[in-house]
């Protein structure tokens, strides 16, 4: 008879070894790994009856706490694959899809929370700050891939994959200000005289300057550390420790958390500081792979735990109409306003089709639900938002996952094509199409 733990060990094992080997065997297939991890949660628990219920209410903290990390490590990869140095131009279409396509996607969830769901406006804007942020985990198969050591390679990233990657590194601490707006209105009422000042002064300026601030700096720190220390035995750089970028993703995460600022960004932001410390270097690709293996092992965790309270009734009791604005946010809301904020972009119109198709959704709307579910009074909507939640986060690892291979496959080819037209092969990645 086997034991319950042999049985656990055994699991936990195949599951590790197919986070390694699937990403290379679905490279162009139409399935992703979230996929096939989040099935496999829904039939684990649906036949194993004696495991307990991985229900988000029922373990909040557990939700939080395990969400957060998994969201900081990809962060911190999202952040070293970067090879496009922050500049105003360089960083155009990240701004249009940050500073339009996500505000526009917050109101536009709101009104058909409201509207559609009968949601107060506390819950309404919860649901809606909670999936406007691309996701980082979730999204790698339409995300750049390594960091390049090559010089002539650093301007090369292709605007889709540099876009949809900068993009989910910022707007999962840009989205904060929205979840604590509707924390507050749910605890002190709606009156802007209640929660305005407090808003605008800490959730607004404060934690968004502090968050910028200690990324930048903590960046610059440790960029120094890593390749230009006058201690040679301190320089890490010549040991390759990729561990050492999951000590730069928690000290960086727990001082300006510290502080009181989004930590969110403050990874996000040293990432890119200590990416554009010796550009070529190939230590960044150490870094990088460390936290990227990590980052799939939380994944797996997260999706199998995901996939259980699926099986388990989170989607239970719903409503029509909550499916229907779930499938709108998908294949409506994101991609008109990300289409509208992109439009006299430097993308051509494929590219900006792509980019405003895969705003996947993932661990970061689970996290701001949690988050939020346990510091404001929103026990009246809670199941109504988990089930919201929920939907919206499956139905984009399904369609996105399906979509992504050939999407990206197809786009590329043209892009190989439009450059053998223009006789300029070598510039393919950056020819707009």
């Amino acid at each position: 008879m086997f034991e319950a733990a042999s049985i656990i060990y055994a699991a936990a094992g195949l599951a590790v070894f197919a986070a390694a080997l699937l990403p290379r065997l679905l490279m162009r297939a139409p399935v992703s790994m979230p996929m096939v991890f989040l099935a496999a949660g829904i039939l684990v628990f649906s036949f194993a009856k004696d495991l307990p219920d991985p229900d988000p209410v029922a373990y909040s903290d557990v939700t939080i706490h395990l969400s957060e990390v998994c969201v900081i490590i990809s962060l911190m990869g999202a952040g070293l694959a970067l090879d496009r140095k922050v500049g105003r131009r360089r960083w155009s279409t990240t701004w249009r899809l940050l500073g339009i396509a996500m505000p526009l996607c917050i109101l536009a969830v709101m009104l058909m929370g409201m509207w559609m769901l009968g949601l107060g406006l506390a819950s309404a804007l919860l649901i809606a700050a909670s999936l406007a942020p691309t996701d980082p985990v979730l999204a790698s198969e339409v995300q750049v891939g390594e960091p390049s050591e090559s010089e002539e390679d650093l301007e090369a990233e292709d605007e889709v994959r540099f876009g949809l990657t900068s993009e989910a590194g910022l707007n999962d601490g840009l989205a904060f200000p929205f979840v604590y707006l509707a924390i507050l209105i749910s605890t002190v009422g709606m009156s802007p005289s209640a929660w305005f000042p407090e808003w605008i002064l800490l959730d607004v300026l404060w934690r968004m300057i502090i968050g910028c601030a200690v990324g930048f700096g903590m960046g610059k720190l440790l960029a120094r550390i890593f390749f230009s220390s006058p201690i040679k035995s301190v320089r890490l750089a010549n040991y390759s420790e990729g561990f050492v970028a999951l000590a730069a993703t928690f000290l960086t995460y727990g001082v300006t958390e510290a502080i009181e600022g989004y930590g969110f960004i403050a990874v996000f932001v040293c990432a890119v500081t200590i990416r554009t410390g010796e550009q070529t270097h190939g230590y960044h690709g150490v870094l990088h792979s460390y936290i990227e293996q990590l980052e799939r092992l939380l994944t797996v965790v997260v999706l199998v735990l995901l996939g259980g309270a699926v099986a388990r009734g989170l989607l239970e009791g719903l409503r029509p109409l909550e499916v229907v604005v779930a499938v709108a946010f998908i294949l409506l809301v994101r991609p008109l306003t990300a289409w509208v904020s992109l439009a006299r972009g430097k993308t051509g119109p494929w590219e900006r089709g792509v980019l405003a198709f895969f705003g996947v959704r993932g661990i970061g709307s689970i996290y701001y639900l949690s988050y939020a579910l346990s510091k404001g009074e929103f026990a009246a909507d809670e199941s109504a938002l988990w089930r919201i939640g929920g939907l919206v986060i499956v139905l984009s690892i399904v369609i996105h996952g399906i979509t992504a291979a050939p999407v990206i496959n197809a786009l590329d080819r043209a892009r190989q094509r439009k450059a053998r037209e223009q006789g300029d092969e070598a510039q393919a990645p950056n020819t707009p199409v």
